[in-house]
């Protein structure tokens, strides 16, 4: 005997409608309301399988828990493990300051270095966090960090190199070959 869908009550399926368009929800929930969607169509679960791209024993659980628990059962369950060491409010007052430009904040340079972050976090927010961690929390957000660039070289300035001068005498010159 096939799963399906219990009846969903007018509530719930624009709910699911919701859910399964938006752009702003956590991609895991956007997909299971399109799981649930498409099996309410009448398609059979290998099929939902294979266009959202997991396995079928996923659709199942995910069919199974939101029969059970509604839309509730579509919710992630708490997992073992440690818990976390940030609090969401901490991690925000990371992603803001890693945002904001140091010099409003009243600071000597004008970019930020995950080590000057850090001191930062630590010194003036009250917020002990290694830069390894920093890293982990930007990444994790959606933000890559920049490595800082240098004011010379070529792309700088493009005399650079006639401004630079000869190579000290320890360089050995290249020969070019003339044709």
């Amino acid at each position: 005997m096939a799963l399906e869908v219990r009846p969903l009550t007018a509530e719930e399926e624009a709910e699911l409608r919701r859910r399964a368009a938006s752009r702003t929800l956590p991609a895991r929930a956007v997909e299971r309301a399109k799981m649930i969607m498409l099996l309410r169509d009448g398609e059979r679960v290998p099929v939902v399988a294979g266009r959202l791209g997991v396995g079928a024993d996923v659709v199942r659980g995910w069919l199974k828990r939101f029969n059970a628990a509604g839309l509730d059962g579509l919710q992630d369950r708490p997992r073992s493990g440690r818990p976390a060491t940030y609090t969401p409010e901490q991690v925000g007052v990371v992603v803001e300051a890693s945002l904001t430009n140091p010099e409003a904040l009243g600071l000597p340079f004008a970019s930020w270095t995950l080590d000057r972050l850090a001191a930062y976090l630590a010194e003036v927010r009250g917020i002990p966090i290694k830069r390894t961690r920093i890293d982990e929390i930007l990444v994790s957000e959606g933000l890559r960090w920049r490595t800082q660039e240098t004011w010379f070289g070529e792309r700088v300035d493009p005399a650079f190199a006639e401004k630079r001068g000869p190579s000290s005498r320890s360089t050995p010159r290249h020969l070019r070959v003339v044709q």
